[in-house]
Formats: C-alpha cells, structure tokens, sequence
C-alpha cells in the first residue's frame, strides 16, 4: 500500500500547458532537459509534464525512461509542491543507465533554476544607437 504524501505534485496532461512551459526558463544535462515556467492562478502547486520522442527508443525503453522520471518528480519536487509551476522534463536515452540518486540531483538543480521567474531586460538600458545612414553595420548596398 502506498504511503499517503504530504502534497500531491500534479500532471501537465493538455499540449498548451506544454507549449507554455516551452517559453520559460531551461535547464540542460546529458540527461534530461527541464524546462518550466511560472503559472499567475494559485492553489495547484508545482505540475509536471515528461516528454520522451520517439528517437530515444523503442516503446519499453521510453516507457522505463517514463517510470524513472515519474519517481524522480515525486522525490525531486517535494521541496517545490507550494510553487505555483509547469514544469516539462525531455528525458534521454541516458536516464536509462544513470544512477537514481544522480538523476534526482540532476532535477533538484534544474527546479532551482526554471522555478524563478524570468528577470525582465531594463529598458533604461541604452542599445547601440542606429547608423547616421540608416543602415546595418557590416552592409553595404551596391
């Protein structure tokens, strides 16, 4: 019998929540890359989404891929269950041979990261001014 969790950590199920989340922050490994994104509604917490393309193997082996990740979000995300997030893990062929506790590292450090919000560029930055002539450095029209 399953013991009871302090916090259910949710599933991303419908493709628009996967683009949304595609727009955020990303993290990279060898063997997965994480890519989140903060949600404005409150009360559902941290959501999780795996995607595992057909190019990592055959049906058994992205549904092992599956497996590991499913287990790694649930040890992973406990820490982050209060964050209002989506969260899209693309696992790798490597998750299948990586150690349990390496894939979980992996994961706490790519929450810390996809779970801040975007920093906005200050527009009190001044850009480059334009050419007196109006045309791009490094062109020329002849």
């Amino acid at each position: 019998m399953r013991a009871p969790r302090a916090r259910l950590i949710g599933r991303l199920t419908k493709r628009p929540d996967f683009v949304a989340a595609a727009s955020g922050r990303r993290f990279h490994t060898e063997r997965m890359t994480v890519q989140g994104r903060p949600r404005d509604d409150l009360g559902l917490g941290l959501r999780f989404g795996l995607t595992v393309t057909k190019r990592v193997g055959h049906a058994t082996e992205r549904n092992r891929i599956k497996r590991r990740l499913r287990s790694v979000c649930q040890e992973a995300g406990t820490d982050y269950a209060a964050v209002n997030v989506d969260v899209v893990i693309i696992g790798r062929r490597d998750i299948l041979t990586a150690d349990y506790n390496l894939l979980i590292d992996d994961l706490r450090r790519a929450l810390r990261t996809v779970t801040k919000p975007k920093s906005n560029k200050p527009s009190d930055c001044p850009s480059s001014p334009p050419h007196p002539n109006g045309e791009r450095r490094g062109h020329t029209h002849a």
